[in-house]
């Protein structure tokens, strides 16, 4: 997760244009059911600037969040999130740490994702539970520009396939967010498969309603 250039210098911008509070954004509607109450150990991967780890210690948990990016643990600090600054791919826990791992809106900015599915895996304990929520492969990416006020993708052929990191590419908008920070894009097979390759199995998958074509993907795994 190289995403320390990516945010650092940015996170005030970012906090204040994409991190309402409080929570009322479809994202927080569709992983709150999954999460449930605490008590026990949580672990907030990638948790930016700490709006979510927040909402999360609200209902009983004892939240860590990680991030890569020092300016944006500056902004979760300032909410009073205990926060460790590190790689996703590398995390420094010990084996089994942590009851419920969450992460939201992190895949396009993993160098490696794979790899940081597999740390979740180990810092989990035995029957732990994974919930992921992200952008959907399949219509957000480098292939395919999301219109959210239709809710209609529009597709660019010969990309979807291409994995990797993108600061330029057809379905990046120059005035949107990813213009800024870029996007990692993995097709739908590996995406998926990296869960089942670290040992998880699916117990929910949800494509949130609303639109003809999903602009989030939810997984609720289990180790």
């Amino acid at each position: 997760m190289d995403s320390t250039a990516r945010y650092d210098g940015l996170a005030d911008w970012y906090d204040e244009e994409f991190q309402p509070e409080p929570l009322d954004g479809d994202a927080w509607r569709v992983v709150s059911p999954r999460i449930g109450e605490g008590p026990g150990e949580l672990l907030d991967l990638g948790c930016g600037t700490g709006v979510y780890s927040v909402a999360l210690a609200k209902r009983g948990w004892t939240v860590t969040g990680v991030d890569i990016s020092g300016d944006m643990l500056r902004r979760a600090r300032e909410r009073g999130v205990s926060v460790v600054r590190a790689d996703g791919t590398a995390l420094p826990f010990d084996d089994g740490s942590f009851d419920t791992v969450v992460s939201i809106f992190t895949h396009s900015d993993f160098d490696d994702f794979p790899a940081a599915v597999g740390e979740v895996a180990r810092v989990l304990r035995a029957g732990g539970s994974f919930v992921y929520l992200g952008v959907h492969p399949c219509f957000v990416g480098p292939h395919s520009l999301y219109i959210q006020a239709i809710g209609v993708p529009q597709l660019h052929e010969g990309w979807y396939r291409r994995e990797g990191h993108y600061m330029q590419a057809p379905g990046i908008s120059p005035e949107g967010l990813r213009a800024r920070f870029g996007a990692t894009h993995i097709p739908l097979g590996h995406f998926l498969q990296s869960f089942l390759d670290a040992g998880f199995r699916f117990e929910h998958i949800v494509e949130p309603e609303g639109r003809d074509y999903p602009y989030m993907l939810a997984l609720e795994l289990r180790r």
